[in-house]
């Protein structure tokens, strides 16, 4: 490209988007559910902002150092000696790099699993029969047969929690076990994650997992910029970049030994924030957000990343936010809970009503009681005569009382909530074994993590709307443009199907774009046709700059058929990513991006 009429053309561009007139901007439609709102956006806009090698990280950075310039305190201050974990852990002991999610231990899991269970007002109930049949005077049926249904559906949910505990435990084995790259004696080695320890240096690779918070050293890139994916942290899946200082970036720690200590806040819950000073060969550096990658998160379009562990274990900032495996109870559950206090208390209206008439008749007759029939006071059979099993009125008032409430016991029936917990089991199993739910691509099959909000599978009962992706598709599209006072949205926009649009052929393999967007054969052929008219120039101009001014990162998409690979470009802002694969469609293909140069396929 003649690079004499490339600055004329973007100068032409830079003046017409200082011009308050012929401003040209584009419409970007959100496919959110029910939204059909087109925004107006000033392309001019795109560019005020210094962007430093191809992200948003300027402002970060510039704010983090603001943040962490300011002096730390010794006293809420955590040194790290860099590769030297046994200094570094002299003083404190830090937390190691094992985790734990399990709920129940060995020794806890009875005590509290029973806890647990009766916070069921309905098994504290069936706990209060059993025990009142166990005494004489009140006993109606056996007293091992009293407690058999209630002793049967705890162990029924035991049994279900104990194997759902099981399941963290093992995950929690898988997850500690797994293996790192750390630096042992000037060379890295293998090392399981759970004995990784504060100060030592990790060396990550492309698509491996953090397994600590980590300072950044150097990376693969020449400049310093690693691409991180948060989707564990904060369900984004756009890449964040980081950051390695200029001072350490240098230093590969196989040859040069990266000497150095690091002050840092103490762990905290903050997974946005970060203060820490680092010194290295004499020089006082300021950290900040940009500069520390957080366990769970994924390198991406990075070769491989060296840092340093700063905080392990439950010490980390994924697992400080982390509130542990709650006790979860579905709506029907509560729901039950309260229509048992009504049930409850009616049982207690009714069986005061019975006491009551209990109480009048005993009044009524207290002069025929010795010889009544079915009542008989008197005992004659040891030959003198003394009371039969008779307490006094007021007593025997509360055992009628008493008596009525097991004989009543039925309103309440155990019988539903054995029923409940076998439900639960087989839904449990039918849904794991559904074909449907089968995803080919990962090998894996729907897992029922909690039985007990099955029936809550589905439910809605608040909705909330917003722009972030929590609810709605968060999926922006390229609509139609106004490119130099000329609006092109005539709505003849045609849709493409996957095997149609433009595709690149780079050694003997096609690229093509991951995302399909409509285009329009007016704009299209504008596009294509550059030199013939100064319409075409400007269009030619408005798609250019669209695939080169952002940050998006493009990144190789492997597909069944070997010889097509796509392209998924990866970005923090989702407009951006929207117009980057507009600038595709129309032929202006972004193919690679380093933090030096980039590469756009223009037109073949």
């Amino acid at each position: 490209m003649d690079s004499r009429t490339s600055f004329e053309d973007f100068y032409s561009i830079e003046s017409a988007f200082s011009s308050s007139s012929r401003r040209s901007n584009f419409s970007v439609q959100s496919k959110a559910s029910g939204g059909n709102s087109i925004r107006e956006v000033n392309f001019g806009d795109l560019g005020t902002k210094p962007v430093r090698y191809g992200s948003h990280g300027a402002d970060s950075e510039t704010y983090s150092i603001s943040m962490s310039q300011k002096e730390i305190n010794d006293e809420d201050a955590r040194l790290v000696h860099i590769n030297d974990p046994v200094q570094t852990n002299e003083r404190f002991e830090f937390s190691g790099n094992s985790i734990r999610t399990g709920k129940y231990s060995i020794l806890t899991f009875l005590p509290r699993n029973l806890f647990e269970q009766f916070h069921r007002v309905a098994y504290i109930y069936f706990l209060l029969i059993a025990v009142l049949n166990q005494l004489p005077q009140l006993a109606v049926f056996g007293r091992g047969a009293s407690i058999l249904p209630l002793a049967f559906v705890l162990l029924v949910t035991a049994v279900k929690d104990a194997y759902e505990d099981y399941r963290r435990h093992r995950s929690d084995r898988i997850e500690n076990n797994r293996l790192a790259s750390v630096l042992v004696d000037d060379q890295f080695q293998e090392k399981k994650w759970k004995n990784i320890q504060v100060g030592e240096i990790i060396k990550i690779y492309a698509n491996e997992t953090i397994p600590c918070d980590m300072v950044l050293l150097s990376t693969s890139d020449p400049t310093g910029v690693a691409y991180v994916q948060t989707i564990n942290l904060d369900g984004e899946s756009n890449l964040k970049t980081r950051y390695a200082k200029q001072e350490t970036l240098a230093k590969i720690p196989e040859n040069d030994k990266v000497i150095g200590l690091i002050k840092c806040e103490k762990p905290n819950r903050n997974i946005y924030g970060f203060q820490a000073n680092m010194e290295v060969d004499g020089k006082q550096l300021s950290l900040g957000p940009s500069n520390i990658i957080l366990r769970g998160c994924e390198l991406k379009n990075t070769a491989w990343a060296v840092g340093v562990a700063v905080y392990a274990g439950r010490e980390t900032k994924a697992m400080l936010n982390s509130s542990g495996a709650p006790s979860k109870r579905s709506r029907l559950e509560t729901h039950m809970n309260l229509e048992i206090i009504f049930l409850s208390l009616f049982l207690i209206a009714l069986c005061t009503v019975v006491s009551i008439c209990a109480a009048v008749w005993l009044r009524r007759h207290r002069k025929e009681l010795d010889y009544l029939p079915f009542y008989r006071r008197k005992e004659f059979s040891d030959g003198e005569e003394e009371n039969y099993n008779y307490y006094g009125w007021g007593l025997e008032i509360c055992f009628t009382f008493l008596m009525s409430v097991i004989v009543f016991q039925i309103m309440i029936p155990i019988s539903l909530y054995i029923s409940m917990e076998l439900v639960r089991v087989g839904q449990a199993y039918f849904m794991i074994r559904d074909t449907q739910m089968y995803d080919e691509s990962s090998n894996s099959r729907f897992q029922c993590r909690a039985l007990n909000i099955n029936e809550d599978l589905g439910q809605i009962k608040y909705v909330f709307s917003d722009k972030t992706g929590t609810l709605t598709e968060n999926k922006m599209e390229f609509q139609c443009a106004s490119i130099w006072g000329v609006d092109y949205s005539g709505g003849n926009a045609i849709s493409l199907d996957q095997n149609d649009g433009y595709f690149v052929k780079v050694d003997g393999k096609v690229l093509r774009s991951k995302m399909k967007v409509k285009t329009d054969p007016e704009l299209l052929q504008f596009a294509r046709n550059r030199k013939e008219t100064q319409e075409g120039s400007h269009v030619y101009d408005f798609f250019l700059a669209l695939a080169a001014c952002n940050t998006i990162v493009p990144l190789i998409v492997d597909t069944p058929d070997p010889t097509v690979k796509l392209i998924d470009y990866q970005g923090e802002s989702p407009d951006e990513q929207a117009l980057v694969y507009a600038a595709a469609s129309y032929g202006f293909m972004l193919i690679e991006r380093t933090s030096g140069h980039i590469v756009i396929d223009i037109q073949g």
